[in-house]
């Protein structure tokens, strides 16, 4: 399989994650192709008219776009159950999508900044993503327990939520260093400190 992919695109993260997670990771042949939302990548838009990564080509040359599709068929392929059945599985999907919207905000919030003529910056457009982004964490700061898994700490509970979060407060580590995001979140900063130790984590660290 083909993946289009950037090494800081924290959706690709999450694929890579997934991937190592699935022991399927060398079955991926990465390309990289970094997406830009002004200037489209013509390489991927040829396949994903959208032009963002990650973008998967199937080994029967099917074209999976959007991380979640392409993990859960990672999944699928490998008879995974990072897709838990029954409430576990709304858990996991409803935890993943915090933490994918949690990272839309915080691409627009980068975007506005690096992408954006400074002239036509808008302080109350950025102020908005960073205000989604402080309601999702005290939300999930709220709901560590449910996070942390029936167990807690020590058996570490792993699905396609926790997998999603770990990605997302990653990346907000990685461009955001000026937003102490941690400050009075102390459940979810250690769970995520004891996350990233993941050798899945560990071997997928932004780079760029």
């Amino acid at each position: 399989m083909q993946l289009y992919y950037s090494a800081a695109s924290p959706f690709v993260r999450k694929v890579l994650v997934t991937a190592h997670e699935l022991g399927s990771a060398d079955q991926l042949e990465l390309l990289n192709a970094a997406a830009n939302p002004v200037d489209p990548n013509l390489t991927i838009a040829a396949f994903n008219p959208l032009g963002q990564v990650p973008t998967l080509i199937t080994d029967t040359g099917e074209v999976l776009c959007d991380s979640r599709v392409i993990c859960e068929y990672l999944d699928s392929q490998a008879g995974g159950t990072l897709f838990p059945q029954g409430e576990a599985r709304w858990a996991a999907l409803v935890l993943q999508s915090h933490a994918d919207g949690l990272l839309d905000a915080a691409l627009l919030a980068r975007y506005e900044r690096i992408t954006r003529p400074e002239v036509l910056q808008w302080d109350e457009w950025e102020a908005g993503q960073m205000g989604k982004i402080s309601r999702t964490l005290d939300l999930l700061e709220r709901d560590i327990a449910l996070i942390e898994g029936a167990s807690g700490p020590a058996e570490q509970r792993l699905d396609m939520g926790t997998i999603a979060l770990g990605c997302a407060l990653g990346y907000l580590s990685f461009r955001f260093p000026d937003f102490n995001w941690r400050e009075d979140r102390i459940g979810l900063t250690a769970w995520f400190e004891r996350f990233s130790q993941r050798p899945s984590m560990l071997q997928t660290a932004p780079k760029g």
